[in-house]
């Protein structure tokens, strides 16, 4: 039964988004705005159908990644993601491979859109990295580029793990640049671009940031119309139950497995490191100071009796102290991986914590007992 069209569930100013408007779509494909400046683009809006699908689709796929397609128009500086669809793609833990099956499935489902009169053209495409972060590799910039090359596309990338964990969607949204252009030197982080300035496992650190002056983030909106309202509201009154009784530590404990693996592996690795740097600067600690005695005691051969021996001892004590220096300086990098290592143990302890936490509340207000 389909639901009457009423003032409760349309509204024509909060429901605009959802207009597509072919004229003003070819009319902004004829000025080609984004080809003049290399970031027209500054935000994404995605609809909560395109979000719950995407969403639900990087969740099935597990550890391994997972790709799709995006429906939608340009709204000025704005892309606007309508409707998402998954595509029949090979995925691994580290790419996805789209072959000549997704092309004829892509072809095939928009044409079975324009059948039922939805005009949205592809808009740009969508894929997971399962505990990761949200950034673009090395794979993912070079398909963005051959994206771009075909209109004004846009890629999302959704981590499901750190969703899950977080209690919110940790999506992120970019845009290459041209090949032939130079972005400034003031552009985005990889830490920012990571989301939330999180760690990526060791497995992806040296992908990681590589390619970070080739694109550049999109500020991510949601909307939903008064329908979608209406909808997630029937959602939430039969799914409270199953939403309130989740348990993140259990949902999500492979994911919180690998992190502590993780931390655990940079532990060992960034202690011997501390310690071969020790051990350098002790070394050349020593060899400086030996070599600072030996030449303070030819100056005193060489010059007065008692003053070359002051300026020998000068130089020695200016010799340990360069050395000192050097040791001091890799001191500090060695803090610097401790304290980056301490606040990544602290982000996951405090995730531990307060799931502990909710779970012992909900067994004594539901079950009357501890956990």
């Amino acid at each position: 039964m389909e639901l009457p069209l009423t003032d409760k569930l349309v509204d024509r100013q909060r429901d605009a988004l959802f207009n597509y408007s072919a004229a003003s779509q070819t009319e902004a494909s004829a000025a080609r705005p984004w080809s003049k400046d290399p970031t027209y683009f500054k935000t994404v809006r995605v609809s909560p159908t395109a979000l719950v699908k995407m969403v639900m689709h990087a969740r099935s796929g597990g550890a391994l990644e997972i790709m799709g397609i995006m429906q939608g128009y340009v709204d000025g500086t704005a892309l606007v993601v309508t409707d998402a669809f998954r595509l029949p793609v090979e995925g691994t833990e580290t790419r996805v491979n789209a072959q000549s099956d997704a092309d004829e499935y892509l072809v095939e489902y928009l044409s079975l859109c324009r059948d039922e009169s939805r005009q949205e053209n592809v808009i740009g495409w969508y894929h997971s990295h399962p505990g990761y972060g949200c950034w673009l590799s090395g794979i993912d910039v070079a398909t963005q580029q051959l994206q771009q090359l075909q209109g004004p596309m846009v890629a999302i990338v959704i981590d499901p793990d750190r969703t899950i964990s977080a209690n919110q969607v940790e999506i992120g949204a970019f845009r290459t640049y041209p090949e032939d252009y130079t972005p400034p030197t003031a552009t985005a982080t990889p830490s920012s671009l990571s989301g939330g300035g999180q760690s990526v496992p060791l497995v992806k650190a040296d992908d990681f940031g590589a390619h970070a002056s080739k694109y550049y983030p999109l500020e991510v909106e949601h909307y939903k119309s008064t329908l979608d309202g209406k909808l997630l509201e029937l959602l939430w009154n039969k799914y409270w139950v199953q939403t309130l009784a989740q348990n993140p530590l259990l949902t999500n404990r492979d994911y919180a497995s690998s992190q502590m693996a993780d931390v655990a592996q940079r532990v060992r690795e960034t202690a011997l490191a501390v310690s071969r740097a020790g051990k350098g600067a002790a070394a050349m600690a020593a060899y400086g100071g030996g070599r600072g005695a030996d030449y303070g005691a030819a100056e005193g051969m060489a010059g007065p009796s008692g003053s070359g021996m002051g300026i020998g001892g000068g130089g020695g004590g200016g010799s340990s102290s360069r050395v000192v220096d050097r040791a001091g300086a890799g001191g500090k990098g060695g803090d610097g991986a401790v304290e980056k290592l301490v606040r990544d143990i602290g982000q996951i302890a405090a995730k531990e914590r307060a799931g502990l936490a909710a779970a012992e509340i909900k067994a004594q207000i539901f079950g009357g007992g501890n956990v």
